[in-house]
């Protein structure tokens, strides 16, 4: 197949670059149109029962991912300019186009009874703020527990501002727009009284992190480009070859751009990892086309003959090696999770899609330069590597026994290492610990208990069923059982409401701040209006039906595992108040799909790894047509699997979305190897008439070099990503590195040993022999 494929594109390389550089224009003018994601996407599956309750939820409530928070620390806060100074911050933060309400101290509402209409009267606390002493001020506030914990903490005088921002507008790049505009008026405030605010909120935490995504990208393919670009300078010394692989590359970079355009995808977290993991996943397509060019130039000066055997004997092992490492991204279009879907789709595309790049691109750069001259060829005859390779040879023939004893050792210290892992993960986990965000995020943990927001909903059972007394009984015993999480912060909810009633029919006095009992209940019930109409803040408590009512808590950013273990007990407390009632009763909000969606998606990658062995076990099943083969090269590439599992484990880094997915990335990568390293020695055996010994060294002799030369790019070029602001990047680029360092090692002095030791080749078959002959045929590019 490879030789008519090599004839094809030589005879037509100039139509061929036409059409590509055609369909790049166009592919760049789709990644001119790509957009940042500003929509959360579930982690969870949308036909996840967890999923569906809580969309179901949201559609009765609305979701309360919606609201942003400022906050302040401020012991003379009701001091008179500053108080109006946080007025007038209200204020101009109420004129940002997309903000549709403002709530602080400033606005509270209190309830006076008129006993004449048996109904409540919402007035604002504070009407004038001029004409209230600053010791008032704070005695009035003060005395409304209602308030306290959802609009100050009294004990360290914080302060809060709660932002309702346009939801549709929020899903929009107008997001930043608006954040940016209230950031900007906010620093008056600052300036003037010297109080540094806080700010917070999904919507606050989301639009930054998509600006960071956004930054990252442009800055890590600027990073693997240089990185790569020196690597390429320090082998081969030659600014041809350097340009023909950045043209590579950067096409490579294009296409992946345009193809999120293409499908109706956003650029997300794991989709702005693509660009600049074709570079680094790129480049050795180019080392490996061009070291057999100039291995062929070396031997007979004849281009085009030179470029037939690079596609013919080269292409159709690149192939199979790009194969493995698409293969490794294509198991996460098998999960059910959006994003993930997104990112391994597109990565698979683009993996194959540059390998069809380069077997263009690179023979008509070629056909088009002069000839290499020496100087061009003197990377070929390296005696520092070639040195390398030698001790290699020799460690596989003499000592093997250290070999495998050290490699015993090692597995069995990697697999106590593996046994210290840990899956947990936190809903800005991503976010640096001295980020301005993680700092603001532990600010408002500690003076309000976080601002994740986490939701009880009961179902009543009836059209305006919150009005049953015994409702808010069962609301209240289940708040008394959770008040001793620390977890979680001051509830909002129609037992609150009651409470804050009961206060106000007794004239505001604070010690009457506590259910109605049996006896008053009655006439104080009935005070209470269906909504007080000054803000949506108290329409929020029950849906439009009066049937299902809710209990809203913000908890602190904990982690997935102790949040489970916190669910589960919050799931105990609702059966033993609700008793019989308890399915009625969910537990819902954005902490709850995080939660789950992140130990989902945990469990889904680890099924996604075992589905890329399957697969890269089949592609090479397909091409040596023997299972000891599959064994050997799987097997060994488990190796370094386990040793990154153990680092991990001794490193105290968890399993998580962005690091469960390093496995089948490494191990579609570290396999080419093997491949390479095993293509060629089945070829030595027909050659050398099954002389195992002799085998081995022309392998290691004649791959090993190339072997080298693209583990230094790729571990160059993952470690980049350690640059990253983002934990989740940071991982993803130490551990692949990390992997592929241990996976260098193992193909070099494991897999040989093993070879030398274990197997017991028998003969090929008539079409075996020409299948491993054809795919293997050019691997003899060190000589």
């Amino acid at each position: 197949m490879f030789h008519k494929l090599a004839r094809f594109i030589l005879k037509r390389r100039f139509i061929l670059v036409s059409i590509l550089l055609v369909f790049t224009l166009f592919m760049g003018w789709k990644a001119s149109k790509v957009r940042l994601s500003y929509k959360p996407i579930p982690l969870v599956p949308k036909t996840d029962s967890i999923y569906i309750q809580n969309e179901r939820l949201a559609k009765l409530f609305g979701k309360g991912e919606n609201i942003m928070v400022i906050g302040v620390t401020d012991s003379a806060f009701f001091s008179s300019d500053r108080v109006l100074l946080w007025e007038n911050l209200s204020n101009k933060i109420k004129q940002v186009d997309g903000v549709e309400n403002v709530f602080s101290v400033i606005d509270i509402i209190t309830l006076e009874k008129d006993t004449i209409t048996r109904k409540f009267v919402a007035k604002k606390l504070l009407d004038n703020l001029n004409t209230i002493s600053p010791d008032s001020l704070s005695k009035q506030v003060k005395n409304l527990p209602f308030y306290k914990g959802l609009l100050y903490n009294a004990e360290t005088n914080t302060y809060l501002m709660l932002i309702t921002l346009n939801r549709e507008k929020m899903t929009r790049v107008d997001r930043i727009k608006i954040i940016n505009q209230v950031k900007e008026a906010s620093q008056e405030y600052e300036a003037r009284t010297g109080n540094a605010l806080h700010y917070s909120g999904l919507p606050y935490i989301r639009a930054v992190v998509a600006e960071m995504i956004k930054y990252e990208m442009f800055l890590f393919v600027g990073l693997a480009a240089l990185v790569t670009a020196i690597i390429l300078l320090v082998l081969f010394r030659s600014f041809r070859v350097l340009f023909i692989s950045l043209v590579v590359v950067g096409t490579a970079v294009v296409w992946s751009l345009g193809s999120l355009t293409l499908f109706g995808y956003d650029l997300t977290l794991l989709t702005a990892v693509v660009p600049p993991l074709l570079i680094v996943i790129g480049v050795p397509n180019c080392i490996y086309l061009i070291n057999k060019y100039h291995h062929e130039i070396a031997h007979h000066r004849h281009k085009i003959k030179a470029l037939y055997r690079v596609i013919y004997r080269i292409g159709s092992a690149t192939f199979l090696t790009n194969l493995t490492t698409a293969l490794g991204f294509v198991t996460f279009v098998f999960t059910k999770t959006q994003i993930l879907r997104e990112f391994g789709l597109i990565a698979f595309l683009n993996v194959l899609g540059i390998f069809l790049i380069s077997l263009v691109v690179i023979p008509f750069f070629f056909s088009i330069s002069p000839t290499p001259k020496a100087r061009h060829l003197s990377h070929l005859n390296r005696n520092t590597f070639k040195q390398a390779v030698s001790r290699i040879v020799l460690t596989t023939y003499y000592k093997r026994k250290w070999v495998f004893a050290i490699t015993v050792f090692v597995l069995i210290i990697g697999i106590f290492g593996a046994s210290l892992l840990k899956a947990n993960g936190y809903m800005v986990d991503d976010v640096p610990h001295n980020h301005p965000v993680q700092r603001d995020l532990k600010f408002f943990e500690n003076h309000f208990t976080g601002v994740m927001p986490l939701e009880i909903v009961y179902n009543t059972g009836k059209p305006n069923g919150y009005q049953n007394y015994s409702v808010y009984q069962k609301v209240e015993r289940l708040q008394e059982k959770l008040i001793d999480y620390p977890e979680l912060s001051k509830p909002f909810s129609i037992a609150e409401m009651a409470k804050f009633a009961r206060q106000a029919y007794y004239n505001g006095n604070e010690s009457q701040y506590r259910l109605p009992g049996p006896f008053e209940r009655a006439f104080i019930m009935s005070y209470i209006p269906r909504s007080i109409g000054v803000s949506d803040v108290y329409a929020r408590m029950t849906d439009s039906t009066g049937q299902y009512v809710r209990i809203m808590y913000n908890v602190a950013d904990i982690g997935s595992e102790k949040m489970s273990i916190l669910f589960d007990s919050i799931n105990n407390d609702i059966k033993q108040v609700f008793e019989d009632e308890h399915t009625n009763v969910h537990i819902a909000g954005a902490s709850v799909i995080t939660t789950y969606g992140i130990k989902y998606l945990v469990q889904s990658l680890s099924s996604s790894l075992i589905l890329a062995v399957i697969l890269i076990a089949l592609a090479i099943a397909w091409l040596f047509r023997k299972f000891r083969m599959v064994l050997f090269a799987i097997g060994i590439n488990l190796i370094p699997l386990i040793l990154t599992a153990a680092t991990m484990g001794f490193l105290g880094i968890n399993l998580k979305p962005s690091t469960v997915i390093v496995f089948s990335i490494a191990l579609g990568i570290a396999v080419d190897n093997s491949i390479h390293f095993l293509t060629k020695y089945r070829q030595e055996l027909y050659l050398t008439k099954f002389n195992i010994k002799e085998s081995i060294f022309h392998a290691i002799r004649e791959t090993g070099i190339s072997m080298i030369y693209t583990s230094i790019v790729l571990l160059f070029g993952f470690s980049v990503f350690i640059a990253s602001r983002f934990g989740g990047t940071k991982a993803l680029g130490l551990l692949v590195a990390i992997t592929l360092l241990y996976a260098v090692i193992t193909n070099l002095f494991v897999l040989p040993s093993f070879l030398r030791q274990f197997d017991k080749p028998k003969p090929l078959k008539p079409e075996e022999e020409e299948l491993v002959m054809e795919m293997s045929s050019g691997f003899d590019d060190e000589e």
